[in-house]
C-alpha cells in the first residue's frame, strides 16, 4: 500500500495536486510538514500531521520537520480571528529546541536516506534583508493572487482587519517551500487543509523562479463527532509534554473519546493495520460496555507519546480511582506526581506534629479537616462501614492515626462512600 492509499483508508487525506501520487510511487521523494513554534509544547492537534510523516517515512520518503522560527515570529493568520503576540528570539529558540526533542519521540532521525531531517526556517531567514526579500520574492506573488485565499478573505471581512506582517505570512512560507526545494530536494509539501493556499503560493514561486515542479497533500482537519474542535477540553489543550498534560490524563482523554470518535481515532493515531482494526472494532460491537476501541487507542498513543512505564501508571491511577486498585504505585511518585493523580479531589493539610502525636479518627476527619461537617456524621458513617483510610475500612471509633499510617511519610488518602476522595498531606 503507498502512502496516499494509506492516507485514504485511514480517513486522513483531503487535498492531492495532480501528478502528487503518481512521483511518490516513482521515487524516493523528501516532503516536510511546518510546526509552529509559539510554544514549547506540540499539542494532540499536531498529532495528524505527525502521524503523516510517519506514513510517509514508512513508504519509503524522507520525511522532514521544518520548525519555523522565523515563521513563528509572524504568526500564521489562517482562519485566525485575531493577530497573535510576537515571541522574541531567545523564546522561539526554547520552543524549537522542545519540539525537536518531542519530534524525535515519533520519527527516526538521522542521515540516511529516508531517515528524518530537521529544518529552522530561522537559518535562511536571519540574513535575508526587507529589501532583497521584496525584491526578489515580493514581485513573484501578485496581491490579487494572495487576497483571493480564503483565509484572507476571513480575516479582511472580519472585525480585526489583517496587519501587513501576516499578510507577509504566505511569502515567507512559500519561499520556505522553495528553498527547501532548492537546497533539500522537498518535492512535496504536506499539511492541514487549511494551509493548501500557503502550499500552492510555494509551488507557484519555484515554477516561477526555477520553471520547477513541486507537489501537495493535505489531511482533514479532525473534529469530534459532535462538531467540537478536536484536542480541546475544558481544563485547555491537551499537550505532548508530561508536565503540561500527565500521562494519566493524557490517557484519560483518549479513553473518555465516544465510540464514534474513537473507532475515528484508532485509525488516524495509531499504526495498526486495517485487519486488526476491523478486530477490534468488531470486538468492541460485540460489547461496547468494555470500550475495547477506546482502550486500543490510548494504549497505543499513550506508550508512543510517553512510554510503557507511563502508560502502565497510568492503568494503576485509574484503577485506583475507579476501581479497587491498590495505593501501593503512589510510592513510584513525588510531590507532584501525588498532587496530579488528586486533581480535583478535596486537598487537606495537616501539621506534622500533630499525626506524630496521633491524632484520633474522629478528630481527624472532621476536626484537623473538613471530610466530615461534624463528629457526629463521621461517628455514623464509620459505624455504618462507609469510610476507609488508605484502602482499609475503618472500624474502630477509637483509632489513633499516626504516622506509620502515612503513604511516602506524607499522605493519607480517605474515601467516604464508594467515589469521595480526600487527601491528606501532612506538612
Amino acid at each position: 500500500m503507498n502512502f496516499i492509499e494509506e492516507l485514504r483508508w485511514r480517513g486522513m487525506l483531503q487535498d492531492i495536486m495532480p501528478g502528487t501520487e503518481e512521483l511518490l510511487n516513482k521515487e524516493k521523494v523528501a516532503g516536510y510538514i511546518g510546526f509552529d513554534p509559539t510554544g514549547d509544547s506540540l499539542h494532540v492537534g499536531h498529532l495528524t500531521q505527525i502521524m503523516t510523516l510517519i506514513h510517509f517515512q514508512h513508504a519509503g520518503h524522507k520525511p522532514v520537520a521544518l520548525v519555523g522560527g522565523a515563521t513563528g515570529m509572524i504568526g500564521d493568520p489562517s482562519f485566525k480571528s485575531a493577530e497573535r503576540n510576537l515571541l522574541d528570539e531567545a523564546t522561539l529558540q526554547h520552543n524549537v529546541n522542545s519540539l525537536k526533542n518531542q519530534l524525535s519521540k515519533f520519527l527516526n532521525f538521522g542521515e540516511g536516506e529516508t531517515d528524518a531531517k530537521m529544518v529552522n526556517n530561522y537559518d535562511w531567514f536571519k540574513e535575508f534583508g526587507f529589501l532583497e526579500f521584496i525584491r526578489d520574492v515580493g514581485k513573484l506573488i501578485t496581491v490579487n493572487y494572495m487576497m483571493s485565499k480564503d483565509s484572507v478573505k476571513s480575516r479582511l471581512d472580519g472585525d480585526s482587519g489583517l496587519s501587513f506582517t501576516e499578510f507577509s505570512y504566505q511569502l515567507i512560507q512559500g519561499y520556505d517551500f522553495y528553498y527547501l526545494w532548492k537546497n533539500h530536494n522537498c518535492k512535496v509539501q504536506m499539511g492541514g487543509s487549511d494551509q493548501w493556499g500557503n502550499i500552492v503560493t510555494g509551488s507557484e514561486m519555484i515554477r516561477k523562479i526555477d520553471q520547477g515542479s513541486a507537489f501537495a497533500v493535505t489531511t482533514q482537519l479532525i473534529k469530534k463527532s459532535d462538531g467540537q474542535k478536536f484536542g480541546k477540553t475544558e481544563s485547555g489543550a491537551i499537550w505532548l509534554d508530561a508536565k503540561k498534560t500527565s500521562p494519566y490524563k493524557y490517557y484519560q482523554f483518549w479513553l473518555n473519546a465516544s465510540d464514534d470518535d474513537a473507532k475515528n481515532w484508532i485509525k488516524i493515531f495509531t499504526l495498526k493495520t486495517k485487519e486488526e482494526l476491523e478486530s477490534i472494532i468488531a470486538k468492541h460491537d460485540e460489547a461496547p460496555h468494555l470500550r475495547l476501541v477506546q482502550k486500543a487507542l490510548a494504549e497505543d498513543i499513550t506508550i508512543r507519546t510517553h512510554s510503557k512505564e507511563a502508560y502502565e501508571l497510568a492503568i494503576k491511577t485509574s484503577d485506583f480511582l475507579f476501581g479497587n486498585g491498590s495505593l501501593s504505585f503512589l510510592a513510584e511518585l513525588n510531590e507532584e506526581g501525588v498532587l496530579e493523580v488528586f486533581d480535583g479531589v478535596p486537598h487537606y493539610k495537616i501539621n506534622r506534629a500533630d499525626i506524630e502525636n496521633g491524632i484520633a479518627i474522629l478528630d481527624l476527619l472532621a476536626v484537623h479537616t473538613a471530610v466530615f461537617p461534624s463528629k457526629g456524621e463521621a461517628r455514623k458513617m464509620l459505624q455504618g462501614g462507609g469510610v476507609s483510610l488508605n484502602r482499609e475500612k475503618l472500624t474502630d471509633l477509637e483509632q489513633i492515626v499516626s504516622k506509620d499510617l502515612l503513604i511516602n511519610d506524607s499522605y493519607l488518602v480517605v474515601q467516604r462512600g464508594k467515589k469521595n476522595y480526600y487527601l491528606i498531606q501532612v506538612i
